[in-house]
């Protein structure tokens, strides 16, 4: 008499060697080979594709636009700004100049790009601990709000929650798409 074991492991041989054979009926090697093939490069490939993780902030910039941002107040994106363009004191419109810090707060405002008709979320970013830029700055503020309205007031002091205190200038991030 079998061993259970011996039992189980012959039964699966045969459900194997079944199923293997089934499929050599009906598929060639070679047709098995290119399909196992096939999905080991897509293995590979996979993870090489391009991957948006931006939320949205790609389609932000809008068609035909350029890569290079406008210096201009008028720009949607600073429709909500206040202070400085960082892009005009030494850093990009999403990045600080060296020698600043983001501030840890932030305002947000909802601005319209009118190259999709879509409102974004743009947060504002005070860069902390260099004196003030010489550049003139913006002066937008729609929808702002009061200064006791902490979150949605754009005059505060967002340098506030950094070591370094000194405002000097502003960033404009799409955050994504406003629902």
């Amino acid at each position: 008499m079998k061993s259970l074991f011996t039992q189980v492991s012959d039964w699966f041989d045969t459900k194997v060697e079944g199923t293997s054979r089934s499929i050599a009926h009906h598929a060639g090697r070679r047709s098995f080979l290119s399909k196992a093939g096939a999905a080991m490069v897509g293995g590979f490939v996979l993870p090489m594709l391009p991957y948006d993780s931006s939320n949205g902030a790609a389609f932000a910039r809008g068609f035909g636009e350029p890569e290079v941002l406008p210096d201009d107040c008028d720009y949607w994106r600073y429709c909500s700004l206040h202070g400085g363009l960082c892009s005009e004191c030494g850093g990009t419109v999403t990045q600080c100049p060296p020698g600043s810090t983001p501030s840890k707060v932030a305002w947000v405002g909802t601005c319209r790009n009118p190259n999709d008709d879509k409102d974004y979320l743009v947060s504002y970013n005070d860069c902390c601990g260099k004196g003030s830029c010489a550049s003139e700055g913006c002066s937008r503020q729609e929808g702002d709000m009061p200064g006791y309205r902490l979150g949605l007031a754009s005059e505060s002091s967002w340098c506030m929650a950094n070591t370094d205190k000194g405002i000097h200038c502003t960033v404009a991030i799409v955050v994504g798409l406003a629902e």
